[in-house]
């Protein structure tokens, strides 16, 4: 029978994270409940224990060596954060960045393939890179149970997973309640600037679909008068060149947004800011102000600041995420038109959409949709 560690019960949650970590440390194989069953695993550094992972539909000798149900095939690569994938596939296309920051953590599986030599997985035991980089392509999942993210936080090393009905599979059992589900993650492949889903799972296709949509975050300090500006002004140049109603935009592939690095939440545009608005055809009687979180820079293709002090604000915080971070006028500042009275916004506003015209060209020529079902899978 397994070793069980009892996570919700804990008194002191850090010493069941310490105890897992010494037990993969010393090549047993530690089991955490996930979304779609419980994820046994091992350390990727220690061969012996990869071999005693439930791979590729046998039963697994587990602890004991007692056998137990079939599970799924995949060998992964659990990691702690969206941000690390570049380390294991160095070649990851746009989309896969994409759909890496947006899905994880949570039930879905990256099928990903091209350099992985070129990562860190050519720093793997011989006999642990043959069987996690079959065909050079790579599982790469981001767990959610606050337990795994520990264990990954502290473990000094990569940790490989396989993802079994029951915990009987595992050494050592991280238990939580309620005992997870058993619907298994989605499973995309992603080959260059396609994907296809390969295993149905917690994620639809349509939900998938969503998540490859381009995110264009417009930012500036108070979130009342040039962000939202760029973000209306951006909607009415994106939809007249692609034809369609700006409440369209989403349906055809695109988000445009706009935030404060200061931001009160909830405030209304300025009137003058609305006025002139109005004059190019655009509406923003309906904003309110919000600040920049990271989950929303995580979501972000484009961060556009408005000077350059915003410039390094967003490439310190998050410049890291695979965002483009730029200047909506690349030469200069656009100044803040606050306090000031109807011409100077005007003045703005004729400022910022002439740069958009020439941003709107370039991510529409950049971020055609993104086929589905054309992931090459030999």
């Amino acid at each position: 029978m397994p070793e069980v560690l009892d996570w919700s019960g804990a008194a002191e949650s850090h010493a069941v994270v310490l105890y897992a970590v010494q037990s993969l440390r010393q090549g047993r194989t530690v089991a955490f409940p996930t979304e779609g069953g419980y994820a046994v695993t091992a350390s990727g550094l220690v061969p012996e224990a990869v071999r005693r992972l439930p791979v590729d539909g046998t039963k697994g000798t587990g602890a004991g060596g007692s056998g137990g149900t079939p599970i799924l095939p995949e060998l992964m690569l659990a990691l702690r954060h969206a941000a690390e994938v570049r380390d294991w596939a160095p070649g990851l296309s746009r989309l896969g960045l994409r759909l890496a920051r947006r899905l994880w953590p949570g039930p879905v599986t990256l099928l990903v393939s091209g350099d992985i030599e070129g990562g860190l997985a050519s720093r793997l035991p011989d006999e642990v890179r043959a069987r996690l980089c079959g065909q050079n392509k790579l599982h790469l999942a981001v767990p959610r149970h606050e337990a795994f993210r520990e264990v990954l936080r502290h473990f000094p090393g990569p940790l490989l997973m396989t993802v079994a009905p029951t915990d009987r599979q595992a050494e050592v059992v991280v238990a939580d309640e309620p005992a997870p589900q058993t619907q298994p993650a989605t499973v995309i492949a992603v080959k260059e600037e396609a994907w296809e889903i390969v295993r149905p799972g917690a994620l639809s296709p349509e939900e998938v679909r969503r998540q490859t949509a381009c995110w264009i975050v417009f930012v500036c300090t108070g979130n009342t008068c040039r962000s939202p500006l760029a973000e209306a002004l951006c909607k009415k140049l994106l939809a007249d060149r692609l034809r369609c109603p700006v409440e369209d935009l989403p349906s055809r592939g695109y988000h445009v947004i706009s935030a404060g690095l200061a931001a009160l939440p909830g405030g209304a545009a300025a009137a003058e800011a609305e006025q002139v608005a109005r004059n190019y055809g655009a509406d923003l009687s309906a904003h309110r102000s919000q600040p920049l979180t990271a989950d929303l820079a995580a979501r972000a293709d484009y961060l556009v600041g408005m000077t350059h002090s915003h410039l390094r604000a967003l490439t310190d915080c998050f410049g890291h995420w695979g965002a483009v971070v730029r200047l909506l006028n690349p030469a200069g500042d656009i100044a803040d038109p606050i306090g000031g009275d109807q011409p100077v916004y005007d003045a703005c506003a004729q400022q910022i959409r002439q740069h958009l015209e020439m941003l709107v060209a370039e991510i529409v020529s950049a971020n055609s949709p993104f086929p589905q079902g054309e992931a090459e899978q030999s």
